[in-house]
């Protein structure tokens, strides 16, 4: 709660200042009052349609292609009978969540080095010419959301196998007796058990499209891939940290708040109106 309360909840009060012309030594209370100066200085900004379309199609690849991977993983560990080999799999498949995000980008950018890198000397074993992945906009994107699939793929999957356990034995029993095979238990019984948590998760996941991680991105990116690798949170680093623009900073801070969270409430609805799990 104390966490919550400090890092979560007071900050808020700042939000204050995307509605101002903030100056450090006037203070929040003392500083120019200027309406929504900000949030139209940022959709007019020639920047706007850029760094909202990167933001939007890194979240969307991430959700589109990520979110699947932790249910796959969770349903193929469940199936193993082997109670060591699940352990070692499921401990060796979450252990990169602990990987901090500057060591992935370091290996990443390591991997694919066109002069040592691991995949260029594949591309050399079967005759083709070495790339600079790291230097080409097309490849930012895909080198991204899969170096988040391998991050966090395993650790989603705790969820997904908690789930798991709650479904009744008494169904896959009954199940069997109707003739059902592995493939259909999975389908008829399996998944439709762990459908609630799905559903929340994916809300919660809807919400977090625009909430790309700063960290990855700032590590991997260069001007050469600004292109299709800028997004909100790195612009809102140059022109709120690096420029001291603190009000703009914050205005299209609020503006990403505001609209992940009309993500969420839509999506919520949808999901409330065609089935019967939501988050409130």
């Amino acid at each position: 709660m104390l966490y919550y309360l400090i890092f979560k909840y007071l900050p808020l009060f700042g939000i204050v200042i995307s509605f101002q012309n903030y100056n450090q030594f006037k203070g929040i209370l003392s500083s120019e009052w200027v309406g929504l100066k900000y949030f139209r200085m940022f959709v007019e900004s020639p920047d706007f349609y850029k760094i909202l379309r990167n933001t939007f199609l890194l979240g969307f690849y991430k959700l589109f292609f990520g979110f699947p991977v932790p249910i796959l993983l969770a349903l193929l560990i469940n199936e193993m009978r082997k109670e060591l080999l699940k352990r070692f799999v499921q401990t060796v498949s979450y252990l990169p969540h602990f990987i901090s995000n500057v060591v992935v980008a370091g290996m990443v950018v390591m991997f694919l080095s066109p002069t040592g890198g691991v995949v260029n000397q594949v591309l050399k074993l079967i005759g083709l010419q070495p790339v600079n992945f790291m230097m080409e906009p097309g490849f930012f994107r895909p080198i991204y959301v899969i170096s988040e699939i391998w991050q966090h793929a395993g650790w989603g999957t705790i969820i997904y196998l908690a789930a798991l356990t709650s479904i009744d034995p008494g169904l896959y029993e009954a199940a069997k007796i109707d003739g059902a095979n592995r493939w259909k238990q999975t389908l008829h019984v399996t998944i439709p058990g762990i459908s609630s948590a799905i559903v929340v998760l994916l809300l919660l996941d809807i919400g977090r499209v625009l909430e790309i991680g700063f960290e990855k991105v700032y590590l991997l990116y260069t001007p050469i891939t600004y292109e299709t690798a800028d997004i909100i949170s790195t612009y809102v680093y140059r022109v709120g940290l690096v420029q001291g623009n603190y009000s703009y900073a914050t205005a299209i801070d609020l503006f990403t708040g505001v609209i992940s969270f009309l993500f969420v409430v839509s999506a919520n609805y949808i999901s409330r109106r065609v089935s019967d799990n939501s988050l409130w």
